[in-house]
């Protein structure tokens, strides 16, 4: 089994993962690889919810991916440190559970003509760059529903509805539901301006069109965020891939909520 592994850069987490290391080459089965293009069988995230999110973008949606959690908080990874010995084990002994999980496709059309296909496992999130309100038309499925202003929407997946969807107490969906869900920041709602000021849950087959008023916002795409200018407007929708994930360990989704936002 070829085995790559993202780390998050602090002397804790490079201490689990030379622990890590040593444990899985003393059983000769395994071999580490750097290069996504060495297609990984498995790939190992050692640190929080970010770095799994850096993981799934570095090596795509080819490999499986399972994660250790050295931070306080980590939704995505099943193990411990403390764990290593019986994670180890339970990769030994092979059959993991594969669960796959829906992402999110967005095209970004700009003003000069171009169109920019990106994808997401957790969200896609517009505010506006300057501190004005971000005004943007919301279309689903091609009929206008809504004049959004405020400071910012939130297009999220189902394993994303528990992170910044949350936040502005959107809906948490399971990720057998193939959908994406479209969350309001802080909108403005007075005699002059509506919205409808609730989340919105899109089935597969849906499509959100946001036509943005803006002349340059900021778009957070997962972990990365940069200044557009000259957009026009962004389609999303549900991806047509999902991330994948080995679990060793069972534990469900809404045990995973329980663990991670009420109690261990």
């Amino acid at each position: 089994m070829k085995i790559a592994m993202v780390l998050r850069k602090d002397e804790y987490t490079r201490e689990v993962e030379q622990l890590v290391r040593k444990k899985l080459l003393q059983s000769g089965t395994y071999q580490f690889v750097t290069d996504p293009a060495a297609d990984p069988d498995l790939v190992l995230s050692i640190g929080g919810d970010g770095t799994f999110l850096e993981a799934v973008h570095q090596y795509g949606f080819a490999p499986h991916y399972v994660g250790i959690h050295t931070g306080h908080l980590g939704f995505y990874a099943d193990w411990r440190p403390d764990e290593i010995d019986q994670f180890v084990q339970a990769l030994d002994e092979g059959n993991p559970v594969i669960v796959e999980y829906p992402t999110a496709e967005c095209q970004i059309h700009t003003a000069d003509g171009k169109t920019h296909t990106e994808w997401v496992i957790n969200e896609i999130v517009l505010r506006n760059a300057s501190l004005s309100t971000l005004v943007v038309s919301v279309f689903i499925n091609g009929k206008e529903f809504e004049t959004f202003r405020g400071d910012g929407l939130i297009v999220s997946t189902p394993s994303g509805s528990t992170a910044y969807n949350k936040a502005v107490d959107g809906a948490i969906v399971h990720p057998s539901i193939e959908a994406i869900q479209l969350s309001e920041i802080a909108s403005i709602n007075n005699r002059m301006y509506r919205t409808i000021n609730s989340s919105l849950v899109l089935p597969r087959h849906h499509e959100i069109e946001l036509i943005v008023m803006n002349p340059q916002i900021m778009i957070g795409l997962d972990r990365e965020q940069d200044v557009w200018k000259g957009v026009r407007s962004i389609t999303c929708r549900v991806g047509s891939r999902k991330v994948k994930f080995a679990r060793y360990k069972q534990l469900s989704f809404w045990e995973r909520v329980r663990k991670s936002f009420i109690s261990e």
